[in-house]
């Protein structure tokens, strides 16, 4: 199956946004929580998130960077 780099840049768009929604919610959480030991998994799980969503915002503007052809031509 082949997913064009247009589809990608959409799909890297909506992954990243699900994923940093998902951390926003573990660090808005943060402050509520009084167990040490659940704050800093609650702590864990938000920032795992974070990296997710960053990783898929690089993917996405490399797709967005081949579309627009900076890499060469668009098969």
């Amino acid at each position: 199956m082949r997913i064009s780099a247009q589809v990608a840049v959409w799909l890297c768009a909506l992954f990243a946004l699900a994923c940093l929604g998902f951390a926003l919610r573990g660090f808005l959480a943060l402050p509520t929580t009084s167990d040490p030991e659940e704050r800093e998994l609650i702590s864990g799980y938000a920032w795992y998130w974070t990296f997710l969503g960053v990783v898929a915002l690089v993917f996405g503007v490399l797709s967005w960077l081949i579309t627009r052809g900076k890499f060469g031509d668009v098969q």
